[in-house]
Order: C-alpha cells, then structure tokens, then sequence
C-alpha cells in the first residue's frame, strides 16, 4: 500500500492519522504541493486533478479522503478478525461528512500573507505552464487545474467567499462543542474515525496561530484538543512535523526551493 501524501496537507493527515490509528503499514511519497510536486507528470498522470492524499492498494486507487478511511477501516477489520474492530456507526459517519464539508482551503490562504501567497501561485502557475509544454498529451488536464489556480486568486480577492468560510467553521465547532459537553470524544466516549477527521481541522488553527480565537475559547474543545495531543498517532503524523524547529526547517526549505527555482527559472 502506498499513500501520496504530505505532512501539511489537512486530508493527508486524516488518512496517516487513521493508518497509524489501526496500525497498517504503508509506503510513504512525500509530495509537497506548495513547491508544485503534485503537476509532476508521474504523479499527474495517477491524479490529474493534482489534490492530496492519493492511497493506492495495488490497482486500487482512491482519492477521496472518506472512502480512503473506510477501505483502512475494512482492511483492519478483516486483518483482525475476532479482535472486535467494528466498522464506523451511522453517526460517526455523519460527523466525518459533516466536518469535509467544510473546506478549509481559502480560510488558510486569507492567513497566509499576501507577497507570500502570490509568489507561491505566480511559481505554481509558471510550472504547470512548463509542463503543459513538455507534456502536450496531458495539456487539457493541465490546463483545467491552471485555471483553478487563477479562480483560486479570484475568490480570495472576495470578501463574501472568506466571511462564508469562518462562518462555516465557526457553526461546526459550535456543534463540535455542544457535543463534547456530554462526550469525551466526538461521536461517543470512544476514539472514532469523527475524530480522525477532526484532529486535523484544530492542528490547522494553530499552526495559523489563531487557536485563542477558535479553540481556547472554547472549553469542551480545548480540554479534548489537550487529550488528544497524547495519542501516539498525533504526536507521528502532526506533532513531529509541528512542534518546535521542524515545522520552521520545513517551511524554509520549502520557501527556499521555490525562492531559487524562481531565480533560475527552472520550472
């Protein structure tokens, strides 16, 4: 099994957090869409649409991170037959499609500051572009996600499409938090599949450092935000990559690589 993933990506870490979760082993691809790794023509022609995670079992190819999910789920429970693993109830089903339909793309690009943001979408432009030329049999699908890119621009420029973001996911984690008034985890007093999907959500808010804003101003929320930073899983698939000098070296590796490519024109 491998999964293409990488360890900002917000699905990415709903997938690694449910494969650790169940203790499957896989074959990790770091692709880093920031510095335009997922318009490589190797990985474009799996995934045109460019989006991450990709989980692949053989022939097997899933993009969508909640069928991703539920095939570990069916892989663990047939691998651990009589050990009692159930599969998700109705109601952690619910949650899980409650909390993907908030998308939390544009909120995260309106906290990015905007040199940065642009420099970054002038460079991924230039490189689908470069590919659109090397590979003229994949130049329709490269072009539609060129297109995305300036769409991408369009909507930040509307205050209407960020407003209706925060006002998303502010109705979910009022939800989020009515619930564990009564619940020590999102979808009972268990660990569930809900809360794989919601672990990433808050690990976001604070690595956009607005976790005072949306987290600690909320109790039931805040104490399970501390609980479930100790899970092994948490500490593998956000922990190592967030805490301290690895989240600062990732990120300036990355913004260096662009920095130079840019330079060069090397795309």
């Amino acid at each position: 099994m491998q999964l293409y993933h990488h360890p900002f990506s917000v699905d990415s870490q709903k997938v690694r957090l449910a494969l650790e979760e169940n203790q499957i082993d896989y074959t990790s691809y770091h692709i880093n869409p920031i510095t335009a790794k997922n318009m490589d023509a190797s990985f474009f022609r799996m995934n045109p649409s460019g989006k991450l995670p990709v989980f692949q079992n053989g022939s097997h190819i899933l993009y969508n991170t909640i069928e991703i999910l539920q095939y570990i789920e069916r892989i663990a429970a047939v691998s651990s037959v009589g050990d009692g693993i159930k599969l998700s109830s109705r109601e952690v089903l619910e949650w899980m499609h409650k909390i993907q339909e908030w998308n939390p793309k544009y909120f995260t690009l309106s906290h990015v500051p905007e040199k940065h943001r642009l420099y970054v979408s002038k460079f991924i432009r230039r490189v689908i572009i470069a590919r659109m030329s090397e590979f003229p049999d994949l130049a329709s699908a490269y072009h539609l996600r060129l297109r995305n890119e300036y769409d991408t621009e369009e909507k930040l420029k509307d205050p209407e499409v960020i407003r209706r973001s925060e006002q998303h996911l502010v109705r979910l984690l009022d939800e989020i938090e009515t619930q564990l008034s009564s619940t020590s985890h999102l979808a009972g007093e268990e660990f569930t599949m809900a809360d794989v999907m919601l672990i990433p959500i808050l690990a976001r808010l604070v690595l956009l450092r607005l976790e005072n804003e949306y987290i600690n101003t909320r109790p039931n929320i805040a104490e399970y935000w501390k609980m479930v930073q100790q899970r092994p899983s948490y500490k593998r698939v956000i922990g190592k990559y967030f805490d301290g000098w690895r989240r600062k070296k990732s990120l300036t590796k990355t913004w260096c690589y662009i920095h130079m490519r840019s330079l060069l024109n090397k795309y």
